[in-house]
């Protein structure tokens, strides 16, 4: 089953409280996003810590219900 918009931003921000998200579906079917993330708590880590943090917050979903995400992450 697809899993919407909301609930990966909903699951980025409980990890990232001061994230600014955007979340943009690629395909139209609620399973291919993008997400550009902002957030201080990126400061001072290389791009691929600053992802595993993203892909921690989504846990088991990522790969299951979230089939595909591409990473945008940015230090505001």
């Amino acid at each position: 089953m697809p899993m919407p918009a909301s609930d990966i931003e909903r699951m980025i921000k409980t990890a990232l409280p001061d994230a600014v998200i955007e979340i943009i579906d690629l395909a139209g079917d609620d399973n291919h996003f993008k997400a550009r993330v902002t957030s201080v708590a990126f400061a001072g880590k290389s791009r691929v810590q600053q992802h595993q943090m993203v892909y921690a917050a989504l846990g088991t979903k990522m790969g299951n219900e979230l089939h595909a995400l591409a990473l945008e992450t940015f230090v505001p």
